[in-house]
């Protein structure tokens, strides 16, 4: 039997690859790439994938072919006199937000977080006096005068126990292949040190301070001829740094035996004594978990079986558990630290509720939890000692970050929802509300006239599937509204609220704007996500066609005017839409997508991605995978939306040749007379750490595209 084999059977395009033909003008004009036949063979079944040549990277065909495209698309987006006006006002909203806190932390008395206020292009390190007015601050270290191009980004920051010191992992062009930094909190000083290889998207990366503050753990994957080529982006291990040694004299602390896919989280106690590594494989959603103790001995404390999904260290000595071992929802347990523990002596604290364990924050007199409710989320406090839970109030329809218990049992958190902008808030037991501190965005637009209703579409099997629907109050369900349908699905990763100051864009333009939580997510459990991953990825593209159909049903919008919207994960969604009901939609956009289900897991990102997709090498996997593949389900002579697919051509989490094949594919294929775009951008990857420059220029082409497709009057932002 043979997998991934190329059987090259090549046709008579001897003239090389760069026989392509590509229309520039009339974007509606079927575009024709070279084909060049290559048939792989998988359990007895021949597939032939005639755009196989656009996988190789860096070559003058697939320069010239990517170059042709983006000239194409830049051609077509270009002609509309209102794209101007609009990445103008896209501009404005950004600038006339205050200022974003995000990261936050605290180490002995010294706040840090992450600070991003545009212009600047990218988020700064820096020190704050306080979270109550007047709140100063300082830059640690602004990434945007080290690079002025604006291309250098944090991709994560650990202060050290005793808050003098931070590490920072630094990557460019939105490669997230990140090198440690260190610098002095105070002073804003960088040390000599420098760690390379910390962090590459495969794995991320993480890092942990010593007790005494002398080093740091780190993730480390390996350097160039300690394992071979193919294997150089896997096998993450941590080990150990002192500050003032050359990196070449680190040593190795755990992670001989972890898999080839782990994926590794460090975390300590408050005074750094114990140690947690917390091991994922792949990205399938199970974790085993290692402890090391003051002695600085490693033990195994979990295995990837046992259901743990989350762990946190107390400051009372103890581990605080997510079980979901006959809990789908979680249950949490805690278990003192020793050299003795064992999972088996954990003890039941909270029992399984309604809602899905989401974040837990252990204070000094009770512990903290925040729930997903379905999407939305809700917080509580249980006193110690009690399974009585005191609600903490939100906002309404909100999403919940970054619980963090402080002096005591003080609690900070930040908090958003799709019509607040996120603001970090505090609360201490006894009072009647959280108060709303000075790190608070304030958004330019006022949302006042939007509304948030929740509807449930029926799946195909007859799963209800939550809609969180914006909308302006008192909206005509005529069926003559321009829709975005946006949706993931994936990863056990929560569709939750969110404010994006832009939209008010899309609702000045009449527009309505949904988020579909879909199966595949965690939104409401372990079971929900399961339904949605390896041989039951279909379910996913069955709720979100639901979704599309239940909006056009209720008279929001109608297949003319609707558009689906998704990145990533999502983007394998909105391949999957297309080619399964073309009808359903006037324009799809997909971000960094997935298409080429059969070779994805040939980079080194796809392999991780096994525990959540399946593989080419399983024959029941093969099967479902080849199914719903987006680009194996193209048919020629098929009547496509317009499409827009956009990528990064540094980006390490899904290759940007599965855009470039599907949008061959594509183009090659539809019959319809609407445009397939692509669009790639040098200097930017999955998305993660790119400038903000270049997130608003792909926003305005996104909203171009999509005023365009869909009628919307655009008046307001020509300039005559």
């Amino acid at each position: 039997m043979i997998y991934l084999s190329s059987v090259l059977k090549r046709c008579s395009l001897a003239a090389g690859l760069l026989a392509t033909s590509l229309a520039i003008g009339d974007p509606a004009t079927r575009i024709e790439t070279a084909r060049q036949p290559v048939v792989d063979s998988y359990h007895g079944t021949q597939v032939t994938d005639d755009y196989q040549w656009l996988e190789a990277s860096g070559t003058e065909p697939v320069k010239e072919w990517s170059r042709k495209q983006n000239e194409r698309t830049r051609a077509h987006l270009d002609q509309f006199t209102f794209r101007e006006g609009l990445a103008q006002e896209l501009q404005q909203l950004r600038s006339e937000e205050s200022a974003r806190f995000s990261g936050l932390s605290e180490r002995q008395g010294r706040l840090l977080a992450l600070r991003f206020k545009p212009p600047a292009q990218q988020p700064v390190l820096v020190r704050i006096s306080s979270l109550e007015p007047p709140t100063l601050w300082r830059p640690v270290f602004d990434p945007n005068t080290y690079n002025p191009k604006g291309t250098t980004s944090i991709d994560w920051y650990v202060p050290s126990l005793n808050g003098r010191l931070v590490a920072v992992c630094l990557s460019e062009n939105g490669s997230e292949q990140g090198t440690l930094h260190f610098f002095d909190v105070d002073t804003g000083k960088e040390l000599e040190d420098r760690i390379p290889r910390v962090q590459y998207p495969t794995a991320g990366g993480s890092a942990a301070w010593l007790p005494d503050n002398s080093g740091v753990l780190y993730t480390r994957y390996p350097h160039e001829g300690e394992r071979p080529q193919a294997d150089v982006n896997f096998y993450q291990q941590v080990w150990s740094h002192k500050l003032g040694t050359p990196a070449s004299e680190d040593r190795l602390e755990i992670g001989k035996d972890f898999p080839r896919i782990a994926e590794i989280r460090l975390d300590s106690t408050p005074d750094g004594h114990w140690l947690l590594a917390t091991v994922e494989n792949g990205d399938g959603g199970d974790y085993a978990h290692y402890t090391r103790d003051p002695a600085g001995i490693w033990r195994q404390l979990t295995r990837f079986e046992d259901g743990i999904k989350a762990a946190e260290m107390g400051r009372d000595n103890a581990l605080y558990l997510v079980s979901r071992q006959n809990a789908p929802r979680g249950k949490i347990l805690r278990l003192p630290l020793s050299a003795e523990m064992r999972l088996a002596s954990a003890t039941e604290i909270v029992p399984q509720t309604k809602g899905v364990v989401q974040e837990l924050a252990p204070a000094d007199h009770g512990l903290y939890v925040s729930y997903l409710v379905g999407g939305p989320s809700e917080l509580v406090f249980y006193p110690k000692g009690s399974t009585r839970a005191r609600e903490i109030p939100t906002l309404p329809v909100s999403s919940i970050g970054g619980i963090q218990s402080w002096n005591g049992d003080d609690l900070v958190f930040g908090n958003t929802s799709y019509l607040q902008p996120f603001g970090w808030y505090s609360w201490k037991p006894g009072s009647d509300k959280p108060t709303r501190t000075a790190l608070s965005m304030t958004s330019p637009v006022d949302f006042s006239d939007i509304e948030v209703v929740r509807e449930f579409a029926v799946s195909k099997d007859g799963t209800k599937v939550p809609l969180n629907i914006l909308r302006k109050k008192g909206v005509a369900l005529d069926g003559g509204n321009p829709a975005i349908l946006y949706g993931y699905g994936g990863y056990g990763i929560n569709m939750t609220p969110g404010f994006d100051s832009t939209r008010r864009v899309w609702f000045e333009a009449g527009g309505v704007y949904v988020v579909a939580n879909l199966r595949g997510g965690g939104e409401f459990g372990e079971e929900w996500h399961k339904q949605g991953n390896l041989t039951r990825k279909q379910n996913v593209f069955d709720d979100f066609i639901a979704a599309a159909g239940h909006l056009i049903k209720r008279g929001y919008t109608s297949s003319e005017r609707l558009a689906v919207e998704g990145g990533s994960n999502g983007g394998l969604l909105m391949g999957a839409f297309l080619t399964q009901r073309p009808d359903l939609a006037r324009a799809v956009v997909a971000k960094v997508g997935i298409y080429d289900m059969l070779r994805v897991e040939l980079d080194p990102n796809g392999q991780f991605n096994v525990t959540e997709f399946g593989t080419v090498k399983d024959p029941d996997q093969f099967k479902a995978l080849h199914a719903y593949s987006p680009y194996h389900r193209v048919k020629d002579g098929a009547k496509y939306p317009a499409v827009l697919l956009t990528t990064g051509e540094n980006d390490g989490r899904v290759n940007p040749f599965q855009s470039r094949k599907m949008a061959a594919r594509l183009q090659a294929a539809t019959t319809s007379g609407h445009p397939v775009l692509y669009r790639s951008n040098a200097s930017a990857g999955h998305g993660i750490g790119s400038s903000l420059k270049d997130r608003i220029a792909e926003q305005a082409d996104v909203y171009s595209f999509l005023f365009s497709e869909l009628g919307v009057n655009t008046s307001k932002w020509k300039f005559e």
